[in-house]
């Protein structure tokens, strides 16, 4: 599908933000490992109902109520000898099932597909084979499909490499509170990145009633035996990623947009520094626990900003520095190349046909905003849906072609239907 955006003059609405894909997936693996759940107001893009999925192939019987799910899990038991799943293009999924393997099958092969294909998991096998799994990965990277051939996840030492990707401790936090024995997880690396999703992965597990214990800044102890109590009512939390599309579109334009949602400021969201990065850059917004108001336009200034533990806002962090004045530094983002797509030189290389100066380096983008860009280019998110819906905020401002745009449903398959709300003028 094509997505054909002129620019906008001004704009008004009201959007009821989706709710946390991390967040719902996180819920859907934990609640699958035992108890009872009731999950409201879960996501319904891609990657969550993939996570669904995944339950019901672990044994959780599921049932959907409205905007309820209530999931009925078992404590972990081998289901069968030979497990064969597809988790499509959802690399959460992937990596959090690996770990889980042992306990619910003797054996199993996890496809996948799409831009999953050539994503690395090298470093995740590699702990899962010291500790006696007999796992392994396509390629050198250790990609799809991946085949597990037996083993067991015991107690004692294991250790990750947190530097390409925080998903690995996470799979192996949700996994080792079932292993009999106790666990001391110890994180490695030259950099750990994208701290705060482990941060999340935690506190999904102590509403379950499982106990992850600190024991420094690189190491948790996990005690071994502990048995998953469900999530009872666990309301899903507006995903501030998601936010972050609307909130810079609002700063562009002439506007006064309304994002309804769920702020629950307990549960912590790395994409949630995007408040802090826009206001920094001179948004002005007024927010409730139910909604946040943004009226624009608002003056942006450019400045230096560490994606570190938020990736996801890359995309969208380089439009706002295209119209920001001064230049913008976005550091620590080496790992943003191993997402759906190479979120540095796939985002610059399609930039660059507006005529953005926009310089690249292994781990940073440098954006010097211009007077002018040109109108109606063609942009290939590559397959990304955060690209994508970045290209159309982009859109809105110099007018442009976005194509693959259904690859938006990864995370938001409602985008289109919201941006066509706030104006007309958007074909396909």
């Amino acid at each position: 599908m094509v997505l054909k955006i002129k620019p906008f003059n001004s704009f008004h609405g009201v959007l009821e933000l989706p709710a946390s894909k991390s967040y719902s997936i996180r819920a859907f693996f934990v609640a699958a490992c035992g108890g009872r759940s009731r999950i409201i107001r879960a996501s319904d893009c891609d990657d969550a109902v993939v996570a669904r999925k995944v339950a019901v192939a672990l044994g959780a019987r599921i049932k959907v109520e409205k905007k309820v799910t209530v999931i009925e899990a078992p404590v972990f038991q081998k289901l069968k000898p030979r497990l064969k799943m597809n988790v499509a293009e959802s690399g959460t999924s992937l990596r959090f099932v690996l770990p889980l393997l042992p306990f619910y099958c003797g054996s199993a092969v996890v496809e996948g597909k799409g831009t999953l294909v050539g994503r690395p998991n090298h470093h995740l096998c590699t702990s899962l084979r010291n500790c006696g799994l007999k796992i392994n990965g396509y390629g050198p990277e250790e990609s799809v499909p991946i085949n597990y051939e037996g083993g067991t996840l015991p107690g004692g030492r294991l250790s990750i490499d947190g530097s390409v990707s925080s998903q690995f401790i996470s799979a192996l936090m949700i996994a080792a509170p079932l292993c009999e024995e106790d666990i001391r997880l110890v994180m490695e690396g030259d950099t750990l990145v994208s701290r705060d999703y482990v941060v999340m992965t935690r506190q999904i597990l102590a509403r379950a009633g499982v106990e992850i214990l600190p024991k420094g800044k690189r190491e948790f102890l996990v005690p071994g035996g502990q048995v998953y109590q469900g999530l009872k009512d666990f309301y899903v939390p507006s995903d501030w990623g998601l936010a972050a599309f609307w909130m810079v579109a609002a700063a562009l334009h002439t506007s006064t947009i309304v994002l309804k949602g769920v702020f629950d400021d307990t549960l912590i969201q790395s994409d949630g520094a995007i408040v802090g990065f826009l206001t920094k850059m001179g948004l002005k917004y007024a927010r409730t626990g139910r909604a946040m108001v943004i009226e624009g336009p608002c003056a942006l200034k450019g400045g230096t900003f560490s994606l570190k533990d938020c990736p996801d806002l890359v995309p969208i962090m380089a439009v706002a520095a295209m119209f920001a004045k001064g230049p913008t530094r976005l550091k620590d983002i080496a790992h943003a190349r191993v997402k759906e797509s190479d979120r540095i030189s796939d985002l610059r290389k399609e930039l660059l046909k507006v005529g953005a100066n926009i310089q690249e380096t292994p781990g940073e983008l440098i954006i010097t905003p211009m007077s002018d860009y040109a109108a109606g280019v063609v942009l290939d998110p590559h397959h990304d849906h955060r690209l994508a819906m970045a290209f159309a905020v982009l859109g809105t401002r110099i007018g442009v072609t976005v194509k693959d745009v259904e690859c938006t449903s990864k995370s938001y398959p409602g985008f289109v239907k919201a941006f066509k709300s706030l104006k007309e003028g958007v074909s396909r």
